[in-house]
């Protein structure tokens, strides 16, 4: 068995959180360039602000859901505004 030092166990957690922040991030992009495209280009400026404070994969993952029922861009920003809340 290997030892791991605790140097190397913080090193370790935080490739694991740099990891997961650019996945969220990734989520966000892909999130606002659907949104770009169902709701217009105004929208994109509006809310990534909005996406910004949502920390969580599953709320992410239920925004990607929530884009395909929303039938305007102000439905939109009421939906991400409500997740970030």
């Amino acid at each position: 068995m290997t030892y791991v030092t605790s140097v190397e166990r913080i090193g370790i957690r935080k490739g694991i959180e740099q990891g997961m922040q650019q996945g969220l991030q990734h989520e966000r992009l892909l999130l606002i360039r659907q949104a770009r495209k169902r709701c217009g280009e105004e929208v994109a400026p509006r809310s990534a602000p909005l996406l910004d404070q949502v920390t969580s994969y599953q709320a992410l993952e239920d925004l990607a859901e929530a884009i395909m029922d929303c039938p305007d861009s102000e439905a939109w920003i009421k939906t991400v505004n409500e997740a970030a809340g």
